[in-house]
């Protein structure tokens, strides 16, 4: 996979985790924060707590970290899966 067919997949990722129930397609601000952060975060826990922080943000509600951890671990992978195609 090249980086823009990663990004895709990342999208999707997120858009489907849909955290706070509010339906996908509403969070676009946050998944473009998200799929950045996963280009410059390699690690699990940090990725999960800069989510965590990014959706805090914006809708003032903490998603627990056992989810962010979760979608840290697939956002991660994806990337990796993306990078050894190279």
């Amino acid at each position: 996979m090249d980086n823009q067919e990663v990004n895709v997949e990342l999208v999707m990722l997120l858009d489907e985790w849909d955290p706070f129930k509010i339906g996908k397609g509403n969070y676009d601000t946050e998944i473009a924060d998200c799929v950045y952060a996963v280009h410059k975060i390699d690690n699990v826990e940090e990725l999960a707590a800069k989510i965590q922080k990014i959706y805090e943000f914006s809708f003032e509600e903490t998603i627990p970290m056992e989810n962010c951890l979760s979608i840290s671990a697939k956002l991660l992978l994806t990337k990796e899966s993306g990078s050894c195609a190279l």
